[in-house]
């Protein structure tokens, strides 16, 4: 179980350092458990030795967790890395060749809200491209329900958003 272990790990490795930008936990997940490599509950354990380890970090919102590889973390995969069979290797990169728009837009598209010391909501409204903010926006909204409204429909509507402020700005 210990070998096995040590090769979920390797492919979460593998799998930050040939993208990027980060992968959420969801992302990490979908790619081994659609592959049928092992179970959920191994990713997550792997996952977190992998932090317990600092060969990764994360960074989380109230929705999500998104996860890099860290300098520590890219020399150990490159000390191990021939234990990661050709195959896995293809799969990965198979798999970002088909969602890498798909997987870069989920990363890149970030609503999260937090309670303000007036008992409201800030909702911060981002779209990043490479870790750089193309737009970063708080608003203020009186209850938990409208944060949610507001991150669940950035997320939906975030493109019409940022082409309308861009319009308006720009004239």
């Amino acid at each position: 179980m210990a070998e096995a272990l040590t090769q979920y790990k390797l492919i979460i490795l593998y799998m930050l350092d040939h993208i990027d930008f980060p992968l959420t936990n969801t992302q990490i997940s979908n790619f081994i458990l659609e592959k049928e490599y092992t179970t959920y509950f191994t990713i997550q354990q792997a996952i977190s030795e992998l932090i317990g380890a600092e060969l990764i970090y994360s960074e989380s919102t109230h929705n999500n967790t998104c996860y890099y590889i860290t300098s520590t973390g890219k020399e150990t995969l490159s000390y191990f890395s021939d234990k990661i069979s050709l195959a896995i290797k293809n799969d990965v990169l198979s798999y970002f060749a088909e969602n890498n728009i798909k997987l870069k837009q989920e990363i890149s598209v970030i609503a999260d809200y937090y309670k303000t010391t007036t008992q409201e909501y800030a909702v911060r409204c981002q779209i990043k491209e490479k870790e750089h903010p193309l737009i970063d926006l708080t608003i203020t909204v009186k209850t938990k329900e409208q944060a949610e409204a507001v991150c669940s429909n950035w997320k939906k509507q975030n493109e019409d958003v940022y082409g309308y402020l861009m319009d308006l700005l720009i004239k």
